[in-house]
Formats: structure tokens, sequence, C-alpha cells
């Protein structure tokens, strides 16, 4: 239901903050600064997300946590978002967003809020690897492309439909 509210209240606040801007400064001083706060946001989101990339990219090749700097570029992408959309509360949003000690706050705030019930890397783990407990059921196994064969499978060279030839 919140989201509902969320997605009725903001377009109602973006038209009443355009008339009351527009009333005080006019419809051409105010369609140029909502043209020049989404340019501007564009140039600061790119910028930041740069930074945020190379941030994520060396918490992997270090094998820290890449939580935090995923979140920061998360919220730069909503961000950019936010200032290509047209309006003044979503461009004040999304200026605040490009600000880090304000996407430091937000991190900090949803953080508290949600919990992760397990997280790991890949295969190759990490400086806690743990040996993974022998299995049963692995069978291994060698295979061999028997379709560019010829002269093996049907009498017109095909393999069979199951893929097994006849000995």
């Amino acid at each position: 239901m919140w989201l509902f509210l969320l997605f009725l209240s903001i377009p109602l606040i973006e038209i009443a903050l355009f008339i009351q801007v527009g009333g005080l400064i006019g419809l051409w001083p105010t369609l140029c600064i909502v043209l020049a706060t989404a340019a501007a946001g564009t140039w600061l989101m790119r910028q930041q997300g740069a930074l945020a990339l190379s941030q994520v990219r060396s918490s992997f090749n270090e094998l820290r946590d890449p939580t935090e700097p995923l979140a920061h570029g998360a919220m730069i992408l909503f961000a950019g978002a936010m200032l290509l959309t047209p309006g003044f509360f979503t461009d004040t949003m999304g200026l605040l967003l490009l600000i880090q000690p304000v996407r430091a706050a937000a991190y900090r705030w949803l953080s508290k809020r949600v919990v992760v019930h397990s997280a790991g890397f890949g295969p190759a783990g990490g400086p806690t690897r743990q040996a993974r407990p022998a299995r049963d059921d692995i069978i291994d196994g060698d295979f061999e492309d028997l379709t560019s064969r010829n002269g093996h499978g049907d009498k017109d060279g095909t393999l069979p439909p199951s893929g097994w030839t006849r000995h």
C-alpha cells in the first residue's frame, strides 16, 4: 500500500512544485532548470558510478565484502534515474543521493533493516574457505563427440536419437 501512495504522491508533489516555480520565474526558466539538472545529474552520475565500479572491482580483487560498494552503486543508479525524471522533487532527491555522506547514511539505515541469512563466494572460496564434503552421487567421466565421425551410427551415417552408438 505504501508503494501505491508513493507513486501517487510524487507526481502530485512534482506538479505542485512546477506550478509554484513556474509562477515565480516563468515557463522557460523553469524548463531550462529542469534540463540543466538532468544534464548535470547525468555527468555527476557517470563520475560517481565510475568511482563506485572501481570500488566494487577492488573489493572483489581483495576478497573483501562487496556489499557496501554494490549498495552505493545501486543508489547512484537510482539517483541517475531520479535526475533524468523531470521535476524538482526527484532532482533534489537524486542530487542528495549523489553526495557520498548521504549515501553512507542511507546505507547504514538500510543495513540495520536488512537481514542476510547466508552469503558466500564461489567455488574459489575466500579467506575462510572450507573443504567441501565428499558426495557419493557424483560420477567422474569423460565423453567423446561422435557426431563428427563418419561410419558410426545408422546406415546414412547419422547417430540414433539418443546419441548412443551400437557396438
